[in-house]
Protein backbone atom coordinates (compact mmCIF):
# COMPACT_ATOMS: atom_id res chain seq x y z
CA UNK A 1 0.00 0.00 0.00
CA UNK A 2 1.57 3.33 -0.96
CA UNK A 3 1.55 5.79 1.35
CA UNK A 4 -0.69 9.37 0.01
CA UNK A 5 0.92 12.69 -0.54
CA UNK A 6 4.59 11.65 -0.97
CA UNK A 7 4.74 13.54 -3.86
CA UNK A 8 1.61 15.32 -4.82
CA UNK A 9 0.72 18.20 -2.50
CA UNK A 10 -1.92 17.54 0.40
CA UNK A 11 -5.45 18.89 -0.54
CA UNK A 12 -5.75 20.20 3.46
CA UNK A 13 -2.43 22.34 3.43
CA UNK A 14 -1.22 22.28 -0.44
CA UNK A 15 2.05 20.60 0.64
CA UNK A 16 3.00 17.00 0.60
CA UNK A 17 4.25 14.96 3.71
CA UNK A 18 7.49 15.81 4.42
CA UNK A 19 7.01 19.15 3.62
CA UNK A 20 4.50 19.64 6.45
CA UNK A 21 6.68 17.64 8.88
CA UNK A 22 10.02 19.47 8.37
CA UNK A 23 8.12 22.52 8.48
CA UNK A 24 6.64 22.03 12.10
CA UNK A 25 9.92 19.90 12.88
CA UNK A 26 11.38 23.74 12.69
CA UNK A 27 8.63 25.41 14.49
CA UNK A 28 9.66 23.34 17.33
CA UNK A 29 13.21 24.73 16.66
CA UNK A 30 12.48 27.99 16.46
CA UNK A 31 10.48 27.69 20.14
CA UNK A 32 14.13 25.62 21.54
CA UNK A 33 16.78 27.95 20.24
CA UNK A 34 14.52 30.87 20.80
CA UNK A 35 14.13 29.88 24.71
CA UNK A 36 17.95 29.88 24.62
CA UNK A 37 18.21 33.29 23.05
CA UNK A 38 15.96 34.88 25.59
CA UNK A 39 18.09 33.47 28.24
CA UNK A 40 21.12 34.55 26.90
CA UNK A 41 19.80 38.27 26.24
CA UNK A 42 18.50 38.10 30.07
CA UNK A 43 21.72 37.18 30.99
CA UNK A 44 23.41 39.58 29.19
CA UNK A 45 21.26 42.59 29.94
CA UNK A 46 21.19 41.67 33.46
CA UNK A 47 25.01 41.61 33.96
CA UNK A 48 26.83 44.26 36.48
CA UNK A 49 28.74 46.51 34.09
CA UNK A 50 32.19 45.42 33.26
CA UNK A 51 30.99 41.77 35.00
CA UNK A 52 30.24 40.13 30.77
CA UNK A 53 33.32 38.91 29.35
CA UNK A 54 34.99 40.29 26.11
CA UNK A 55 37.07 39.64 23.59
CA UNK A 56 37.22 35.96 24.23
CA UNK A 57 36.30 34.44 20.68
CA UNK A 58 38.06 35.28 18.06
CA UNK A 59 35.87 37.54 15.63
CA UNK A 60 37.54 36.41 11.97
CA UNK A 61 37.05 32.57 12.62
CA UNK A 62 33.33 33.75 13.56
CA UNK A 63 33.13 35.32 10.21
CA UNK A 64 35.01 32.75 8.47
CA UNK A 65 32.17 30.31 9.70
CA UNK A 66 29.21 33.00 8.66
CA UNK A 67 30.96 33.10 5.32
CA UNK A 68 31.01 28.91 4.95
CA UNK A 69 27.47 28.66 5.83
CA UNK A 70 25.89 31.11 3.51
CA UNK A 71 28.29 29.10 1.01
CA UNK A 72 26.95 26.87 1.98
CA UNK A 73 23.23 27.47 1.55
CA UNK A 74 23.71 28.52 -1.76
CA UNK A 75 24.87 25.34 -2.88
CA UNK A 76 21.83 23.16 -1.26
CA UNK A 77 19.82 25.69 -3.68
CA UNK A 78 21.47 25.34 -6.08
CA UNK A 79 21.74 21.60 -6.20
CA UNK A 80 18.19 21.30 -5.41
CA UNK A 81 17.71 23.55 -8.65
CA UNK A 82 20.12 21.25 -10.45
CA UNK A 83 17.98 18.36 -9.78
CA UNK A 84 14.28 20.26 -11.59
CA UNK A 85 16.16 20.74 -14.38
CA UNK A 86 17.13 16.66 -14.55
CA UNK A 87 20.82 17.46 -14.01
CA UNK A 88 21.95 14.90 -11.46
CA UNK A 89 25.52 15.18 -12.07
CA UNK A 90 25.78 19.19 -10.97
CA UNK A 91 23.64 18.26 -8.21
CA UNK A 92 26.01 15.74 -6.73
CA UNK A 93 29.15 18.61 -7.55
CA UNK A 94 26.84 21.38 -5.52
CA UNK A 95 26.04 18.74 -2.18
CA UNK A 96 29.87 17.82 -2.25
CA UNK A 97 30.71 21.49 -1.59
CA UNK A 98 27.76 21.56 0.91
CA UNK A 99 29.02 18.64 2.78
CA UNK A 100 32.82 19.93 2.49
CA UNK A 101 31.58 23.34 4.14
CA UNK A 102 29.95 21.39 6.90
CA UNK A 103 33.40 19.76 7.42
CA UNK A 104 35.00 23.42 7.39
CA UNK A 105 32.42 24.62 9.66
CA UNK A 106 33.17 21.73 12.44
CA UNK A 107 36.53 21.97 11.90
CA UNK A 108 36.86 25.68 12.81
CA UNK A 109 34.61 25.62 15.17
CA UNK A 110 36.58 23.03 16.86
CA UNK A 111 39.69 24.57 16.68
CA UNK A 112 37.73 27.19 19.22
CA UNK A 113 36.62 24.84 21.76
CA UNK A 114 40.48 23.80 22.00
CA UNK A 115 41.14 27.01 21.68
CA UNK A 116 38.99 27.92 25.02
CA UNK A 117 40.45 24.55 26.61
CA UNK A 118 44.04 25.87 26.44
CA UNK A 119 43.09 29.71 27.90
CA UNK A 120 43.22 30.00 31.20
CA UNK A 121 42.19 32.65 33.80
CA UNK A 122 44.93 32.68 37.07
CA UNK A 123 44.30 34.20 40.51
CA UNK A 124 47.89 34.99 42.04
CA UNK A 125 48.15 36.20 45.86
CA UNK A 126 48.62 39.72 46.40
CA UNK A 127 51.99 40.39 46.55
CA UNK A 128 53.03 37.77 44.92
CA UNK A 129 56.08 38.84 41.71
CA UNK A 130 55.40 37.44 38.33
CA UNK A 131 57.88 37.75 35.37
CA UNK A 132 57.35 38.94 31.95
CA UNK A 133 59.10 37.26 28.80
CA UNK A 134 60.87 41.24 28.20
CA UNK A 135 62.68 41.31 31.46
CA UNK A 136 60.33 42.73 33.77
CA UNK A 137 59.14 41.83 37.23
CA UNK A 138 55.39 42.80 38.62
CA UNK A 139 54.16 42.45 41.91
CA UNK A 140 50.44 41.42 41.81
CA UNK A 141 47.67 43.80 43.55
CA UNK A 142 44.85 42.29 45.10
CA UNK A 143 41.96 41.91 42.59
CA UNK A 144 44.67 41.04 39.89
CA UNK A 145 44.64 38.06 37.93
CA UNK A 146 46.32 36.51 34.46
CA UNK A 147 44.66 35.72 31.89
CA UNK A 148 45.83 34.29 28.47
CA UNK A 149 47.36 30.45 26.83
CA UNK A 150 48.06 28.08 28.67
CA UNK A 151 52.34 27.52 27.69
CA UNK A 152 53.70 25.15 30.21
CA UNK A 153 52.56 23.92 34.14
CA UNK A 154 54.98 22.23 35.95
CA UNK A 155 55.62 21.37 39.91
CA UNK A 156 57.54 24.54 40.13
CA UNK A 157 55.45 27.28 37.54
CA UNK A 158 52.99 27.85 34.96
CA UNK A 159 53.79 30.23 32.16
CA UNK A 160 50.80 31.93 30.29
CA UNK A 161 50.87 33.67 27.19
CA UNK A 162 48.72 36.64 28.18
CA UNK A 163 48.48 39.84 30.52
CA UNK A 164 47.53 40.70 34.00
CA UNK A 165 43.80 41.38 34.17
CA UNK A 166 43.22 44.47 36.62
CA UNK A 167 39.09 44.88 38.09
CA UNK A 168 38.87 48.20 37.98
CA UNK A 169 40.29 48.22 33.87
CA UNK A 170 38.55 45.24 33.33
CA UNK A 171 35.08 47.08 34.29
CA UNK A 172 35.79 49.69 31.74
CA UNK A 173 36.01 47.36 28.17
CA UNK A 174 32.81 47.05 27.05
CA UNK A 175 33.44 45.37 23.48
CA UNK A 176 35.62 42.75 22.11
CA UNK A 177 37.78 45.50 19.76
CA UNK A 178 38.94 46.71 23.48
CA UNK A 179 39.94 43.60 24.62
CA UNK A 180 41.93 42.82 21.43
CA UNK A 181 44.25 45.98 21.36
CA UNK A 182 45.77 44.99 24.72
CA UNK A 183 49.20 43.80 24.15
CA UNK A 184 50.40 39.96 25.12
CA UNK A 185 53.78 38.07 26.47
CA UNK A 186 54.78 34.81 28.14
CA UNK A 187 54.54 35.35 32.18
CA UNK A 188 55.56 33.25 34.23
CA UNK A 189 54.41 32.68 37.80
CA UNK A 190 55.66 30.51 41.00
CA UNK A 191 52.97 27.52 41.32
CA UNK A 192 53.05 28.12 44.89
CA UNK A 193 51.65 31.70 44.48
CA UNK A 194 48.97 30.46 42.21
CA UNK A 195 45.39 30.67 44.33
CA UNK A 196 42.94 29.02 41.47
CA UNK A 197 43.21 28.66 37.84
CA UNK A 198 40.64 27.11 35.52
CA UNK A 199 40.05 27.22 31.88
CA UNK A 200 37.48 28.65 29.76
CA UNK A 201 35.59 25.86 29.60
CA UNK A 202 31.19 25.60 29.91
CA UNK A 203 31.90 25.46 33.83
CA UNK A 204 33.79 29.04 34.07
CA UNK A 205 31.36 31.48 33.62
CA UNK A 206 27.57 32.07 32.99
CA UNK A 207 28.74 33.35 29.52
CA UNK A 208 31.10 30.09 28.92
CA UNK A 209 27.83 28.03 30.10
CA UNK A 210 25.85 29.30 27.44
CA UNK A 211 28.30 30.08 24.57
CA UNK A 212 29.14 26.16 24.59
CA UNK A 213 25.50 25.32 24.95
CA UNK A 214 24.48 27.37 22.01
CA UNK A 215 26.96 26.34 19.75
CA UNK A 216 26.95 23.00 20.65
CA UNK A 217 23.87 22.31 20.29
CA UNK A 218 24.09 24.34 16.50
CA UNK A 219 27.18 21.89 16.17
CA UNK A 220 24.90 18.92 16.54
CA UNK A 221 22.22 20.18 14.15
CA UNK A 222 24.83 21.34 11.30
CA UNK A 223 26.33 17.06 12.12
CA UNK A 224 22.56 16.02 11.68
CA UNK A 225 21.66 18.14 8.56
CA UNK A 226 25.75 16.83 6.83
CA UNK A 227 24.30 13.29 8.23
CA UNK A 228 20.95 13.13 6.24
CA UNK A 229 22.78 15.03 3.01
CA UNK A 230 25.63 13.24 3.14
CA UNK A 231 23.07 10.17 2.42
CA UNK A 232 20.98 11.55 0.02
CA UNK A 233 23.73 12.27 -1.85
CA UNK A 234 25.09 8.61 -1.09
CA UNK A 235 23.49 5.10 -0.40
CA UNK A 236 19.75 7.16 -0.84
CA UNK A 237 20.93 8.06 -4.51
CA UNK A 238 19.10 5.59 -6.15
CA UNK A 239 15.97 7.03 -5.70
CA UNK A 240 16.79 9.25 -8.22
CA UNK A 241 16.27 6.33 -10.97
CA UNK A 242 13.14 4.61 -9.75
CA UNK A 243 11.12 7.95 -8.10
CA UNK A 244 12.92 10.86 -9.69
CA UNK A 245 9.97 13.71 -8.38
CA UNK A 246 10.20 12.00 -4.40
CA UNK A 247 14.27 12.46 -4.21
CA UNK A 248 13.85 16.02 -5.54
CA UNK A 249 11.46 16.63 -2.25
CA UNK A 250 13.64 14.82 -0.07
CA UNK A 251 16.35 16.84 -0.93
CA UNK A 252 14.15 20.28 -0.99
CA UNK A 253 13.36 19.01 2.66
CA UNK A 254 16.74 18.52 3.95
CA UNK A 255 17.93 21.90 2.17
CA UNK A 256 14.83 23.66 4.48
CA UNK A 257 16.48 22.27 7.58
CA UNK A 258 19.89 23.42 6.15
CA UNK A 259 18.54 26.65 6.00
CA UNK A 260 17.44 26.44 9.11
CA UNK A 261 20.73 26.12 10.91
CA UNK A 262 22.34 28.73 8.77
CA UNK A 263 19.88 30.92 10.05
CA UNK A 264 21.08 30.29 13.54
CA UNK A 265 23.95 30.84 13.02
CA UNK A 266 23.66 34.73 11.65
CA UNK A 267 21.79 35.26 14.68
CA UNK A 268 24.13 33.73 16.83
CA UNK A 269 27.50 35.28 15.46
CA UNK A 270 26.56 38.91 16.50
CA UNK A 271 25.39 37.52 19.49
CA UNK A 272 27.97 35.82 21.18
CA UNK A 273 31.32 37.22 18.70
CA UNK A 274 30.35 41.34 18.91
CA UNK A 275 28.34 42.45 21.24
Amino acid sequence: MDIPYTVEPRPDTGLFNAKVGIWLFLASEVMLFGALFSSYILLRVGAAPGAWPHGLLNVWLGMTNTIVLIVSSITVVMAWASLKMKDFGKFKMYQTVTLLCAVAFLCIKSYEYHDKFIHYEVDINPGAVVHFEDGKDVTIKAGDSVDGHLIERSADKVVIHGHIVNQAEASAVTHAWQESEIKEQEITIKQADVKFMENYGPWHNTYTAIYFTLTGLHALHVIGGALVIGFIWGPGAGMWKTDPERYTNRVEVSGLFWHFVDLVWIFLFPVLYLL
